[in-house]
């Protein structure tokens, strides 16, 4: 019997490009947020519009998040070392669970400041036009943002620049929001703007625990999805030389997936030919699917 562990040959092939990638786009977040955010706040104070300065605390809360995210870029794309044998891919989890607190959080925010809104809606004063130009200024970006962001987060399938891009679309929806509400209170419908924003705070809740619950089970050894173990099973079935597989495992790191796998092959085959075999495994499974290391046993059959 044997049992190997392999290294993804050529870890860090391709990273330096991809890290430099994420983080250009990262940077580029950062650049949009800051201008919305000051944009909102000095004209949210100068036309007496409340929604437009939550809005641009709103944007500042993804300030935030943009600075975590280029953090976990940072020390996930660190080679392994002594302390960290299968690299640091997991801070990109330990990241999404921090960005996906901060949805939460977020959504707190509105909730609480939409039902303070419902309970004196005599207290909305009339705001300036130029507020709902800022409000839909900011649609536009946030959206945009959103599109830029999703583009590179799926070209590189990283999951922590796919949360901060979903997290763009629902400033994207809160700025919707803004813009209706302000709407509503230049046509004397104060109160559109508080419904609106109780709305809008609940999907952001929502949103906020779904990031957070993924990354929470990536961070406690989840498996990997039912597709891609068959996906893996299927490949590793069809390198020539094996005869059966069982006891397969996964478990998520980072993007990634750590894999741990029974091989059947022909008893009367020597130790060489098996380690071949297992060899041909590592190389296919590797070539196919976003696997970081697999571990093979060997059972003869």
């Amino acid at each position: 019997m044997e049992a190997k562990e392999w290294q993804q040959p050529g870890a860090g092939q391709g990273q330096p490009e991809s890290g430099r990638e994420a983080q250009r786009s990262t940077w580029v977040s950062v650049a949009v947020n800051l201008v919305l955010t000051l944009a909102q706040v000095v004209v949210g104070l100068f036309a007496a519009s409340q929604a437009l300065v939550a809005d641009g605390i709103h944007s500042l809360s993804d300030l935030l998040s943009d600075f975590v995210v280029l953090l976990a870029i940072q020390y996930s794309r660190k080679a392994p070392d002594a302390d960290h044998p299968y690299g640091h891919q997991r801070y990109e989890n330990a990241a999404s669970l921090v960005v996906g607190a901060l949805l939460l959080a977020v959504g707190v925010g509105m909730l609480w400041s939409a039902g303070v809104k419902l309970l004196a809606p005599a207290a909305i004063p009339q705001v300036d036009r130029l507020a709902l130009w800022v409000a839909l200024f900011t649609l536009v970006a946030k959206e945009g943002l959103f599109r830029y962001l999703l583009a590179v987060a799926r070209r590189l399938r990283s999951s922590l620049l796919e949360v901060n891009a979903w997290h763009s679309r629902s400033d994207a929806a809160s700025s919707l929001v803004v813009a209706l509400g302000i709407g509503g209170n230049l046509l004397g419908y104060g109160l559109l703007d508080p419904i609106a924003a109780l709305i809008v705070s609940l999907m952001v809740l929502k949103m906020g625990w779904e990031f957070l619950w993924k990354a929470l089970n990536d961070l406690t050894d989840h498996a990997a999805s039912e597709q891609e173990m068959q996906a893996i099973a299927s490949d590793i079935l069809a390198t020539p030389g094996v005869l059966g597989v069982h006891d397969l495992r996964t478990r998520k790191t980072g993007d990634l997936i750590l894999v741990d796998v029974h091989l059947e092959i022909d008893g009367d085959l020597s130790v060489r030919q098996g380690h071949e075999i297992a060899e041909a495994v590592h190389a296919r499974v590797l070539a196919q699917h976003p696997v970081l290391n697999i571990l093979t046993h060997v059972d003869p059959v």
